[in-house]
């Protein structure tokens, strides 16, 4: 079924919107959780959450891509959880993946903070657009999709050390970019 067709679904307010949004996203969405979470339970509970948001917010919104309107909503759910297990003092993997990017893009605190936020993604959204394909692909499967570091060797044919000296190097060139920019941080 077609985004748009699932989107008419939950516009009329039809159950099978969230079956057939199951169907299509529920794997993207599951894996999205789990990378972030290393936990089924949570990560199930995030994913079903999503429908719970996704069929209060549906509509008035009418978003032009499910699977990132999903993705987003899934993503912050985890991050949430992320920050509830952490703050009870359970390890998780995506720590790891937080502490990499945390020296170079800080916390948003006050309206302030938000402009300059805003204003950092518009720079990091073009810096990615500036990257070779593969490079920015591997970026975002790192960074937005949480995806580990041997996985994510695998799947691009490398090793694990390779990768994290080819990530290390690309943390590096946004942190120039952004200095370069005048942004502080």
């Amino acid at each position: 079924m077609k985004d748009s067709e699932i989107v008419a679904l939950f516009f009329a307010r039809e159950e099978t919107a969230i079956a057939e949004t199951s169907l299509k996203y529920g794997r993207l969405l599951q894996s999205i959780a789990y990378n972030i979470l290393a936990d089924i339970q949570d990560s199930e509970e995030c994913v079903s959450d999503t429908y719970l948001q996704a069929w209060n917010s549906i509509p008035p919104q009418k978003p032009e891509s499910l699977s990132a309107y999903l993705g987003r909503i899934v993503r912050n759910l985890a991050i949430n959880v992320w920050h509830r297990n952490r703050a009870q003092k359970r390890y998780n993997p995506a720590d790891v993946m937080l502490e990499e990017l945390g020296d170079i893009i800080p916390a948003v605190a006050g309206v302030e903070e938000e402009i300059d936020a805003n204003e950092l993604a518009r720079h990091i959204s073009k810096w990615l657009r500036a990257l070779a394909a593969e490079d920015r692909i591997i970026f975002v499967q790192r960074y937005w999709y949480a995806l580990p570091l041997k996985k994510l060797a695998a799947e691009h044919g490398s090793s694990a050390n390779k990768l994290a000296g080819r990530m290390y190097r690309l943390r590096r060139q946004l942190k120039d970019s952004l200095e370069e920019a005048g942004i502080t941080l």
